[in-house]
């Protein structure tokens, strides 16, 4: 009788209905055969329909900055032991230390890291921690992964870039996984639109995922304004968490100015996925507003992956790595988005937006979670 194969996948900030780690590996992993599925993570309400053989862990109950978050490495460490996996997938850099122990520990323990960001560039390029502890913090990190990238079966990057920028990776060791869509059902129906409303009609305006004001939530209310110019009932919703409490303290002063033309759900409390995907599917047009930054500036938003995979036009900032996905489809149109804020939408944005068929030739397949899972059913059939 084949063995039972025991997969731990672990993080202590993503939420235990994360649409990576649970919506896409669990899920795509829990398809293998004699397979049990454990997922750890934040405390959230676990998602309906799961199948039976993934089972989910809460590690973190309070906020980022509390002391939940040192006993989170505790009980990661009783459920290495509890669990005694066959392989650990672990989506964290603050869990490599003891996930690297825990294999010192024992023979032919295995485990994955996915490097779902680059986390030593972020801290040093954005404005989250004092400047003092950005190097400091930047270093740990950096050497943590290289310890990893030596120990780890195989490290998972989320994005192409990475595989440039960060010198310690063990090429025939480093497998790229983006972050696509996975449909909830296999009886997803993209719908194209086509065309946008006339400008006599509604006109639903989508900003959706992380908050803030790096990617660019203050220019989609620029941008709202702006085209009620052209679509009077334009109406904007903005759906996702924000980390940072001072920027979403302005953002809703910001929606009760709007009154009634903007929407904001969620802010200080985590969406679930499939709210934010109910969102866009009744949306019209998906913003991308991010401002230029080292950290985003060559990795590719899961959500541009979810507007293509739903058939939604998309309005792009000039970015050359989104513009190579959105225009073979031509699936959206590029604006300057920080220019809006001294100068009104360029005509030749406006009339595309009024006359330009969108996705003629239907929603592209590159856009799709299962090209991604392919490669992870190659990647645990070669560590059977």
């Amino acid at each position: 009788m084949p063995r039972l194969v025991t997969i731990l996948l672990a993080s202590v900030l993503k939420p235990l209905d994360d649409t990576r780690m649970l919506g896409k590996f669990a899920r795509t992993l829990a398809e293998r055969p004699h397979t049990e599925v454990h997922v750890a993570g934040r405390l959230a309400p676990t998602p309906t329909s799961l199948p039976d053989n993934v089972h989910t862990h809460a590690l973190l109950a309070g906020t980022r900055l509390s002391w939940a978050r040192l006993r989170a490495q505790w009980r990661y460490w009783q459920l290495l032991r509890h669990v005694q996996p066959t392989v650990v997938f672990v989506h964290a850099p603050e869990l490599l230390p003891l996930t690297v122990l825990w294999q010192a520990l024992g023979q032919g323990r295995l485990f994955i890291y996915d490097m779902r960001e680059n986390y030593a560039l972020n801290i040093q390029t954005q404005q989250v921690y004092p400047g003092w502890a950005r190097g400091l913090l930047a270093g740990l990190i950096r050497r943590l992964e290289a310890l990893a990238a030596r120990r780890a079966t195989a490290v998972l990057l989320a994005e192409r870039s990475y595989a440039e920028e960060l010198p310690f990776l063990v090429p025939e060791r480093t497998i790229i996984m983006e972050n696509k869509f996975q449909p909830y059902s296999s009886q997803h129906q993209p719908l194209a639109l086509g065309h946008l409303p006339a400008a006599t009609a509604p006109l639903r305006l989508l900003y959706s995922g992380t908050i803030s004001e790096l990617n660019g939530v203050f220019e989609a209310l620029t941008f709202w304004r702006q085209v009620r110019q052209v679509w009077p009932l334009a109406h904007l919703t903005i759906i996702g968490f924000c980390q940072q409490p001072a920027e979403l303290a302005r953002l809703r002063a910001a929606v009760t100015t709007a009154g009634t033309g903007v929407t904001l759900i969620g802010g200080d409390t985590l969406v679930p996925h499939t709210r934010i995907v109910a969102e866009i599917e009744r949306s019209h047009l998906g913003l991308l507003p991010y401002r230029p930054h080292p950290s985003t500036a060559r990795c590719i938003p899961t959500k541009l992956f979810e507007y293509l995979a739903h058939g939604l036009p998309i309005v792009i900032p000039p970015n050359p790595h989104w513009r190579s996905l959105v225009e073979p489809s031509q699936a959206g149109v590029c604006l300057d988005f920080q220019a809006l804020g001294h100068s009104p939408l360029p005509e030749a944005v406006l009339a595309t937006l009024l006359q330009q068929p969108f996705y003629p030739n239907g929603v592209p397949a590159e856009a799709f979670w299962a090209t991604e899972a392919e490669k992870l059913h190659r990647l645990m059939h070669s560590i059977k």
